[in-house]
């Protein structure tokens, strides 16, 4: 018998653990990062592959030395790519791009902050050939900003279709964003770093794990394909060559912090004057394109991302003069691609930034104090870091793409410093890094946006109380006064006989009265034109009217015509429930709010987790 019953027996305890396995959410979530980091690998590839066929078909070559291509080419076409170009990237956006305005990074950010991570699959597509155009054209914008935004609207496409929460949707963009640093850089650390600290918000286990995943396979799938380089192969391994260098690193993060200010402000300020001119926005990318198109017949290195560029100035291939040029011709330049509508990121021209930077202050270094230097290469790999962390606003994950894409760890040191004085500058000064400052020209503000966001989504009928204190209008003021001394909450309502609000009155009220036993009413005492709350108003408008009209508790009403009480919201209630939405928001960045659909019972209402987040 014993022997017949096992088998079944064998094949029930397998049943309850397939079961249990399929309802295990961070196993799930683990599984989703490793498919979300494959797809974005992928994604990575395809989208470079796009950009250098618009290149190829532009300038006759694909690859990323795109300054020692161009130089060959007739001064007609190198004028030409890049104002056609920004024609092809205005129509683009005037026709399929929805808002009409091109997407990177800083709408990631707006998506996880504010719209539970929910992003839209045919924009992201749409951003993403916007952006391929661009830089193939030889726009003076970077090309890990759009891989970054196309990570994350595949994520959030995937988290959308299985019918996930907003806790795990936010996990899986943040898997997006690392999984597609991780590919453009080779950094699969640094892509870890940059997603928890520019758009997930916080180091939570829960959603460290599979980010980590994600970030691996994305590495992963980069490699296979490219390859395990750096991005930028050093020619020499660097080395601090004395302490009394640390003062000089602090200098270069001040002066890192200056270009960092001034190409921010150099974006908006060309933005406001596109803005300003009238241009119709389907021709300012043209414009821009020209504009880059005749700077490129003298500069050819201000073309497309500046990996060539950069990678010269890491090699101490250049004169102070020229370093200075281009400088200022990529920020200005940059400023212009950006404001005017192309396309792009700010990643590829930081990196240029700083390394110009870098390398300017570290020719002029050396050549004051030779003997204590580490040579003008060094500081270009330090001002690389520097600058690029003030814009991008993530200090930590920018030493790490420094490192990891450099392959260099006697500087990290020295790259650490100055990044950190860099960010401290320039936070001073700006109060902003370069995307939640796009964010707030738009009028987003994504600081504490995830407790707004729940306070918002409450009801102020889920906090309202009915043990309110009512007295009819014709009572005399006097039995009112009694009323009040045993009202709980030191006030009354004066109502009708169909319960519709007249009034309120307070002890304030009643010691403002000339003479309450002079035969006056509740009616003419109340205050008929009190603060109202609706039923369907949310807890943040409530916390937003007791701070206006410095009230404790404001009455509930079904409808502002008819004025028919249903209760009353206190200002403690109100703080409870900001205070309860506080500790869920935390409890999402522990991973302890689950995060799998429960679908309602037939014939039932359905439990707390039924309705969708």
């Amino acid at each position: 018998m014993a022997h017949q019953l096992a088998p079944h027996s064998l094949q029930a305890r397998i049943l309850v653990r397939l079961r249990r396995f399929t309802r295990n959410e961070h196993l799930i979530l683990a599984l989703l990062a490793i498919v979300v980091g494959a797809i974005v690998g992928g994604a990575e590839i395809a989208f470079r592959w796009a950009l250098q066929g618009v290149q190829f078909f532009g300038f006759g070559s694909g690859t990323d030395y795109l300054a020692s291509w161009v130089i060959n080419l007739p001064w007609w076409q190198i004028v030409a790519v890049p104002t056609v170009g920004g024609l092809v990237v205005g129509l683009m956006v005037r026709f399929l791009v929805p808002g009409r305005r091109p997407q990177a990074v800083a709408h990631v950010i707006e998506a996880s902050a504010i719209r539970n991570g929910r992003m839209s699959l045919w924009t992201g597509l749409t951003a993403a050939s916007v952006s391929a155009v661009s830089i193939g054209a030889g726009a003076s914008v970077g090309r890990e900003g759009p891989v970054v935004h196309l990570g994350a609207t595949l994520a959030s496409w995937v988290g959308q279709r299985l019918d996930l929460t907003a806790t795990i949707i936010r996990t899986l963009l943040g898997c997006g964003v690392a999984a597609a640093i991780a590919a453009a850089f080779n950094a699969p650390i640094a892509g870890v770093f940059f997603a928890l600290e520019v758009v997930v918000g916080h180091y939570a286990l829960s959603a460290f794990a599979p980010i980590v995943m994600a970030s691996v396979i994305g590495t992963m799938i980069s490699r296979l394909y490219y390859g395990n380089f750096p991005a930028f192969v050093l020619p020499e391994s660097y080395s601090i060559a004395s302490f009394w260098e640390f003062p000089a690193f602090v200098l270069l993060g001040i002066a890192s912090a200056f270009i960092a200010t001034t190409f921010m402000y150099a974006t908006m300020l060309a933005e406001d004057g596109f803005e300003r001119t009238r241009l119709p926005r389907v021709l300012r990318p043209a414009l821009a394109g020209l504009l880059v198109g005749l700077v490129a017949l003298e500069l050819p290195h201000v073309l497309g991302v500046g990996y060539e560029t950069t990678d010269l100035a890491l090699r101490e291939a250049f004169a102070l003069d020229t370093v200075l040029l281009l400088l200022a011709a990529k920020l200005v330049l940059t400023a212009l691609c950006v404001g005017g509508g192309f396309g792009g990121g700010v990643f590829s021209p930081s990196i240029f930034l700083g390394a110009m930077t870098g390398a300017s202050f570290g020719i002029i270094a050396t050549s004051v104090f030779p003997d204590l230097s580490s040579g003008h290469g060094a500081y270009t790999l330090i001002g690389m870091g520097a600058v690029a962390g003030a814009v991008l606003g993530s200090p930590i994950s920018t030493i790490l793409i420094v490192f990891e894409m450099t392959g260099d760890y006697e500087l990290t040191v020295a790259v650490m410093l100055a990044v950190v004085t860099a960010s401290i500058v320039t936070e001073q000064f700006v109060g902003h890094s370069f995307f939640t400052w796009q964010l707030d020209r738009r009028g987003i503000a994504v600081k504490g946006a995830r407790e707004n966001r729940l306070i918002a989504e409450r009801r102020v009928g889920a906090v309202m109380k009915r043990d309110h204190a009512v007295v009819p209008p014709e009572m005399p003021a006097s039995d009112v006064a009694e009323k009040l001394r045993h009202a709980r909450y030191g006030e009354v309502f004066v109502l009708d006989p169909e319960e519709r609000l007249i009034g309120v009155i307070t002890i304030a009220d009643l010691a403002h009265a000339e003479d309450i036993h002079s035969g006056c009413t509740a009616r003419d005492v109340a205050r008929t034109n009190p603060p109202l709350l609706l039923l369907s108003d949310s807890i943040a408008r409530a916390m937003t009217l007791m701070q206006e009209t410095g009230e404790s508790h404001i009455p509930v009403v079904e409808d502002r015509e008819t004025r028919r009480v249903a209760g009353f919201v206190h200002e403690h209630d109100v703080l409870l429930a900001y205070h309860r939405a506080l500790l869920e928001a935390r409890a999402e960045e522990r991973g302890e709010i689950k995060g799998v659909r429960r679908r309602k019972p037939r014939g039932g209402s359905g439990g707390a987790g039924s309705p969708k987040s």
